[in-house]
């Protein structure tokens, strides 16, 4: 009773309120009751906790009460359960009353008295924000070396810094239970596959290799981790020196017994005994017996025994009979004879007695010849082919059956000074233009061999090349005379044709007068003119002036663009003149080496240039090298595209024909020598004839079969078909130029006799 009056008292006196004056008791006041009341609900969840596991463990119930009834005194009214527990929270607040209304020490410690009458401290807990928040540190227990197993009674195992108990972990037994209820099929891992999406399954040797390398063993069947050891190297260490005893008197003074030795050798050597310096005598060959070891062996088809002498016959006797002696005849024919046509190399002869035999005088050459016979005796038999050469070469058909081809000289073409350089057939097939060093371009009717035109450009400069427009609907001729190049329109054909070709040639005139030119940009390699007012009057409207010779020209395939070819230029050596707008641009900044000539492919914008000794081909379209031919000529005199535009003939000065396919290799498919100087022109015919030319300075012009089969795995048919003479050779030259018919299989040349040809 006294202590509930006391509990009443003190619950009286808590309900007085203090009032303050002072704003900052007042917040103080409610920021440690905000503090107090969260001591508060911990405290009551951590007490709420401790009944509820403290409840998991039911008491045992007797037996028999569960028979008994309960009386309804007995049971508690509701007004007394919350009687009983008003009682428990006045039991609460009335111990954090005393603990609020202790003093406080200078360390902030609050002094109270627990149960047992003894001081106790209780300090404030610190508010230490959420940057050191330690909600996720673990619970440390602290109750240091005490043995765990008196806690077994117990929900709890200890209790942390705080004070507060650190409840038992659950066990898992019910959960290892279910596990064990559960069936895992043999080989299961857990994991997909990734090729098939399925279960990973694992066969029992799998599963024992990974245990293996789980544990640090290697996974190897067989593998004995107690080998034993092998001494590579000795396990002694040597410690040098080996003695450090200071060195003895001895081995500083001379040694008597080497000095005595010393002496014997001198001794030796002044009696000549022992010779210093003596010179080796020279190794004497050593002769093997080939046939000395020889061991018998079976008869075999495949061996061959050492040749052996044949056995001494009658006349081969010191005393042969009388018919075996030769006559007197036989014995001047005998000596008359070579030693290659005698039957025999001795003569029989008769002595009485074996002591009047004379020594034989061929000895010495018997056992030599007896040496090389078994030197050079075969030991194993051979099976030898008996192949007929002439069947191992390819079988080239007749070249009467594959005509036609130029054969004669059907005409002349006389009327120039001095060597005919160049000529070229116009597209229609009807006229020929020739020039030559008397600095004149003319043209001719090829079947009567009438001259019908003719135009001197220079008076010391030499006419290198002419080409006609290879269109049809125009007639325009381009000659090269030292660094000019002429584009010409013979009145010879129709008003139509000539007014067309003119209009195509002054057309660029006005396009050119458009365009400005960029002062930043390198000058053109070409300036665009009109000739002098008579070669005007001629036929001459337009010329193109270059730094350097041209010696060759070349026209696409449309007409609008000509490529000339000027050695000496270096990196201009090559220039393309637009014939529609009179420009002109260098394709190349930087030549790699004296470029000779150029060619348009047939049909693709490809452009091949010819250097001394390679052929570069390049595209247009994207600019750059496609491949570089190595013909392995020293000096490239020229070279033509086949219509088909996959092979390529090439002429050099060092008397070589070489024939490349381009699909195949860069290196030559053939390589033809059938001139014996220098070849100045190779020609294909473009009118789809499988024929080709080359002229020599020999003056001679070689006609070959060339087909060319659409199968690519079929090589090309080359055959030597006719030899041309009729070229005078004249200082060293002979044929200089040579070309086509564009339809027939007509052959025209250019030769340093002044004269050109016609052959069919």
């Amino acid at each position: 009773m006294a202590k509930s009056n006391i509990k009443k008292r003190k619950a009286s006196s808590r309900e007085e309120v203090v009032h303050s004056d002072s704003e900052d008791d007042f917040q103080t006041g409610l920021l440690n009751g905000a503090i107090n009341n969260e001591d508060e609900e911990s405290d009551e969840e951590n007490h709420s906790s401790s009944e509820d596991e403290e409840a998991d463990e039911f008491p045992e119930v007797a037996a028999a009460s569960d028979e008994e009834e309960i009386d309804s005194d007995e049971v508690p009214s509701s007004s007394e359960e919350a009687g009983e527990k008003s009682g428990d929270d006045d039991e609460e607040e009335d111990e954090k009353d005393e603990e609020e209304d202790a003093e406080v020490d200078e360390y902030g410690r609050k002094t109270v008295l627990d149960s047992a009458g003894n001081l106790r401290y209780i300090y404030p807990e610190v508010d230490t924000g959420y940057a050191s928040d330690d909600s996720d540190r673990e619970e440390m227990n602290t109750i240091g070396n005490i043995d765990l197993s008196l806690y077994d009674e117990y929900p709890h195992v200890g209790y942390d810094i705080n004070g507060k108990k650190i409840m038992r972990p659950a066990k898992g037994k019910a959960l290892d239970a279910l596990l064990d209820t559960i069936e895992v099929p043999k080989g299961w891992t857990g994991m997909l596959d990734k090729n098939t999406g399925g279960d990973l399954q694992l066969t029992r040797e799998e599963l024992e290799i990974l245990r293996k390398i789980q544990m640090d063993e290697v996974p190897v069947d067989g593998y004995d981790p107690y080998t034993p050891t092998i001494e590579w190297f000795t396990s002694k260490t040597e410690i040098m020196p080996l003695s450090a005893a200071p060195e003895p008197k001895r081995r500083f003074v001379p040694s008597k017994h080497e000095a005595k030795r010393v002496m014997k050798i001198v001794r030796a050597i002044r009696e000549g005994r022992i010779v210093p310096n003596k010179p080796k005598e020279p190794e004497k060959p050593a002769f093997y017996d080939i046939w000395a070891n020889e061991v018998p062996r079976e008869d075999h088809i495949m061996h061959i025994p050492a040749p052996k002498l044949p056995p001494p016959t009658h006349d081969e006797s010191y005393n042969p009979p009388e018919e075996y002696l030769p006559t007197e005849e036989e014995k001047k024919e005998w000596e008359e004879n070579d030693s290659e046509d005698r039957a025999k190399d001795y003569l029989p002869r008769k002595y009485n007695a074996l002591r009047l035999v004379p020594g034989y005088d061929k000895f010495i050459n018997e056992r030599f010849e007896r040496c090389l016979d078994l030197y050079l005796a075969p030991r194993v038999r051979r099976n030898k082919l008996n192949i007929d050469p002439e069947s191992l070469l390819p079988k080239l058909p007749s070249p009467q059956d594959l005509r036609p081809f130029p054969t004669t000289t059907a005409t002349i073409y006389k009327g120039h000074q001095g060597r005919v350089r160049t000529l070229n057939v116009d597209p229609t097939g009807v006229w020929l233009a020739t020039g030559g060093d008397d600095g004149t371009v003319r043209v001719w009717e090829i079947l009567t061999g009438r001259e019908v035109w003719k135009v001197k450009l220079s008076e010391d400069e030499t006419v290198n090349c002419v080409k006609w427009r290879p269109t049809k609907e125009s007639a325009i001729l381009a000659a090269a005379v030292g660094d000019d190049l002429y584009f010409l329109v013979p009145p010879i054909f129709d008003p139509e044709t000539e007014i067309e070709s003119k209009r195509l040639l002054d057309h660029g005139f006005g396009t050119a007068a458009n365009v400005q030119q960029d002062p930043t940009k390198k000058t053109p390699p070409g300036k665009w003119s009109k000739p002098m007012d008579k070669l005007v009057e001629q036929g001459v409207p337009v010329m193109v002036t270059v730094k350097m010779t041209i010696k060759h020209i070349a026209w696409h395939r449309r007409g609008d663009y000509v490529a000339t070819t000027s050695p000496e230029g270096q990196n201009r050596a090559v220039a393309i003149h637009m014939l529609s707008k009179h420009t002109s641009q260098s394709p190349f900044r930087k030549s790699k080496g004296i470029i000779q000539r150029a060619e348009f492919h047939p049909f693709r914008p490809i452009l091949f240039v010819a250097t001394q000794r390679y052929v570069r081909s390049y595209d247009l379209a994207k600019q750059e090298l496609i491949r570089t031919l190595q013909p392995g000529a020293r000096w490239i005199s020229s070279f033509d595209v086949h219509s088909g535009g996959d092979n390529i003939i090439v002429g050099s000065y060092d008397k070589r024909l070489l024939w490349h396919d381009l699909e195949l290799s860069t290196k030559p498919y053939r390589t033809l020598r059938y001139h014996e100087k220098a070849i100045r022109a190779v020609k294909y015919h473009q009118g789809g004839l499988p024929l080709f030319v080359s002229a020599s300075d020999d003056g001679t012009i070689q006609v070959f079969h060339g087909k060319v089969f659409a199968d690519m795995m079929e090589n090309p048919l080359i055959v030597p078909l006719k030899i041309l003479k009729g070229h005078k050779v004249t200082q060293a030259l002979g044929v200089l130029d040579v070309d086509w018919h564009p339809r027939e299989c007509w052959l025209f040349s250019a030769g340093a006799d002044g004269t050109a040809r016609l052959w069919n």
